[in-house]
């Protein structure tokens, strides 16, 4: 399975984006698919996570009530609503997946496949 990030872009304070991830290939064993952000000289952050096949979901404290993952099946495409933007949002967000259960969907080191990344940038 390939991941393919889009979405990011310039907005301003208060705005929203939607991101998208799909998924190339055979999404059968796919576990969970994430989203995580790496902001200039910070560590790479948690964001969301859903269950495929489930569609259980979890959020970082810092983006609850303001993002929102969701994913489509039928398109095996993951998205990534923001909605409220603000500038500490600015960052590269990339997708990943895990076909593996047991890991913490919190860490970057459970998931066994990345996107690329795409820039979202929040100005005041």
């Amino acid at each position: 399975v390939q991941l393919q990030a889009s979405g990011g872009g310039l907005v301003q304070a208060g705005g929203s984006l939607r991101l998208s991830c799909a998924a190339s290939g055979s999404t059968l064993s796919t576990y969970v698919m994430g989203w995580f952000r790496q902001a200039p000289g910070k560590e790479r952050e948690f964001v969301a996570a859903i269950s495929w096949l489930a569609g259980s979901t979890l959020h970082a404290d810092s983006v609850r009530g303001r993002f929102a993952i969701s994913r489509d099946k039928l398109k095996n495409t993951v998205y990534l609503q923001m909605n409220s933007l603000k500038p500490e949002d600015t960052a590269v967000y990339y997708c990943a997946a895990t076909y593996r259960h047991g890991g913490s969907w919190y860490v970057a080191v459970s998931y066994d496949q990345w996107g690329q990344g795409t820039k979202v940038t929040v100005s005041s």
